[in-house]
């Protein structure tokens, strides 16, 4: 009896940290200057993509905007290739994906398959198809290991975190 009853306290706190923290997030990031967002995404892009910048892997995005829209939390960007990874707010991109911030997290981990998700209608490509399928493969073979250790860490326990609180929805 007891156990059930933790079981079922667990899941409607799941539910309800998955339904409040994308709210908290979102208002979090509209109190943020969007000069300030466009700065950080850019470094934060170019630090996990500089392998993949050094070995002209990116090539296929010069002349080319792809749109991020990180739909639960309301974040929007574009960014494309130049002699750098350029990051710029959102307008006419050549292909938008979208995505909320759990499915992002759980790819950027390796959790899940970007193709699965788009099955699911959890990841959307809309615009140059065969752009987005390209960016598609591109996030499959980013590595953590790109990163600082401690958002390796953090990105892999929100993914675990992640798992357990959709497995008791």
């Amino acid at each position: 009896m007891a156990q059930a009853f933790t079981q079922q306290l667990s899941a409607n706190l799941a539910k309800n940290v998955l339904h409040f923290a994308p709210q908290v997030s979102r208002r979090s990031l509209n109190l943020m200057p969007e000069a300030l967002k466009i700065i950080v995404i850019n470094k934060l892009l170019n630090l996990v993509l500089a392998e993949q910048l050094k070995t002209d892997e990116l090539d296929f995005l010069k002349q080319k905007w792809v749109g991020i829209c990180v739909d639960d939390i309301g974040l929007r960007f574009e960014v494309g290739v130049e002699q750098q990874l350029r990051v710029r707010a959102f307008t006419q991109p050549d292909v938008t994906l979208s995505a909320n911030v759990p499915e992002l997290i759980l790819v950027a981990a390796g959790k899940e398959d970007p193709d699965t998700l788009f099955f699911q209608r959890k990841l959307r490509i809309e615009g140059d198809t065969e752009l987005g399928l390209e960016v598609k493969n591109l996030l499959l073979s980013i590595e953590l290991d790109n990163l600082p250790k401690p958002a390796q860490i953090g990105i892999e326990q929100l993914a675990k975190v992640l798992q357990r609180l959709t497995a008791s929805e």
